[in-house]
């Protein structure tokens, strides 16, 4: 058996593997494809393809194609996905076309967060196809990010950030001097606390910029040199205001409001994440609470 093969498949909901037999060669789109699969690995099939295939004997061409899109989408990390990957890249253009198509789609409208994932599973399924792109790297940090610095997924923003800052790195692996990913992963380092390698990076991205872009990152890079830095690491500050959403929905109004004020207490903080849905959030819990003053001013700041 073929050390590769030896390696247990990624379990995901809705998939079976499916090992097709000694000398399978999948054909497909009228002759033009023509691919032996002998030795390895296992198709991902949906599960009613799957049973299908066994009743047949193996499974056809759009079987393979649909299990491994859906596989793919539902993890772009699962064991065999370069396998897969390529394997689409080589015999279902019309598939890559729509992954193409939906990411566009994502990108040209206001991406709710439950969005995010699948705009996230989509680019690095991109990436698998294309691993040397620089560009895939930092579009998806930039996702991460977005996902890291919102309301509604801050619960999350831990792994979102920590992935952030892993695609900026990589990006950076393959494209040095590029600015955006440069500052990006200042950022990236920033929230995540790491001061010092922030203003590291910081002072690379500086090289090039325009006079405005100039003053922007030197500015930072001189915030941190003279210790005007949050009281504890951003990052700690947006799962703090994770839990004072926990707590709003829970009715615990004064709690979540107690937690709100305690992280807009710090100057530097609020200044650098100007975050104006924490702002109706804590107006909404005064509200609730019957503090209309209250309520009144945090709603103006929003």
């Amino acid at each position: 058996m073929n050390s590769e093969q030896e390696v247990k498949p990624t379990a995901l909901d809705g998939i079976k593997y499916y090992s097709p037999p000694a000398g399978f060669i999948l054909h497909g789109r009228d002759g033009r494809v023509s691919i032996p699969w002998d030795g390895k690995p296992p198709f991902p099939l949906l599960d009613e393809d799957f049973f299908a295939a066994e009743q047949s004997g193996a499974p056809d061409y759009d079987m393979v194609g649909r299990g491994i899109y859906q596989a793919l989408r539902l993890n772009p990390d699962c064991t065999f996905a370069a396998d897969y990957a390529a394997l689409l890249k080589d015999a279902y253009p019309h598939v890559i076309s729509e992954l193409g198509g939906q990411i566009i789609m994502l990108d040209a409208k206001e991406v709710d967060t439950p969005y995010l994932d699948r705009k996230i599973n989509f680019l690095r399924i991109m990436l698998l196809l294309d691993p040397g792109n620089a560009g895939l790297c930092r579009e998806i940090a930039r996702t991460f990010a977005d996902k890291g610095a919102r309301l509604s997924t801050l619960h999350q923003a831990v792994p979102s950030w920590y992935s952030a800052e892993k695609y900026l790195k990589k990006a950076l692996e393959l494209d040095p001097d590029d600015r955006d990913s440069l500052y990006e992963y200042g950022e990236a380092l920033y929230v995540l606390g790491r001061y010092d390698q922030a203003a590291e990076i910081w002072q690379k991205a500086v090289a090039g910029c325009d006079d405005a872009g100039k003053r922007k990152i030197e500015a930072r890079i001189a915030a941190i040199f003279t210790g005007k830095l949050p009281l504890v690491p951003p990052v700690d500050y947006l799962t703090a205001l994770a839990v004072a959403v926990e707590e709003h929905q829970a009715g615990r109004n004064d709690e979540s409001a107690g937690i709100i004020e305690d992280v807009l207490a710090d100057p530097v903080f609020s200044q650098q994440f100007p975050m104006n849905e924490i702002h109706f959030l804590l107006g909404t819990c005064y509200e609730e609470m019957g503090m209309m003053d209250e309520a009144a001013k945090a709603f103006k700041r929003s």
